[in-house]
C-alpha cells in the first residue's frame, strides 16, 4: 500500500471519526456510561479518546473496503460465469 492510498483510507476517517465524536459525545455524558452495573471507572478524557480511536478504525474500515472494492477488476454481467 502506497502511502497516498493510506491517505484515502484514514483522512476520510478522521474526518467522520470527528464527526461521530462530536455527535455522540454532545447527547452522551462520559460519566453516565455503565458496564453491566459498575461505571466504567475511566475518566471523561479517557472514553473521549477511546470513543475517537473506536469510531476512527470503524469509519477506516469502511474506506479500506471501499478502497478494496474499487480496485477489484470490473466483471461483464451479460457473460454467463464460465
Amino acid at each position: 500500500m502506497t502511502a497516498r492510498a493510506a491517505l484515502w483510507i484514514l483522512w476520510p476517517g478522521f474526518l467522520l471519526a470527528c464527526s461521530f465524536e462530536l455527535l455522540v459525545f454532545a447527547l452522551v455524558d462520559p460519566a453516565d456510561l455503565r458496564w453491566g452495573s459498575e461505571s466504567l471507572g475511566l475518566s471523561r478524557q479517557a472514553v473521549y479518546t477511546i470513543g475517537f480511536f473506536v469510531f476512527w478504525v470503524l469509519a477506516a474500515a469502511s474506506s479500506a473496503l471501499t478502497m478494496v472494492l474499487v480496485s477489484m477488476p470490473a466483471r461483464d454481467l451479460s457473460k454467463p460465469p464460465e
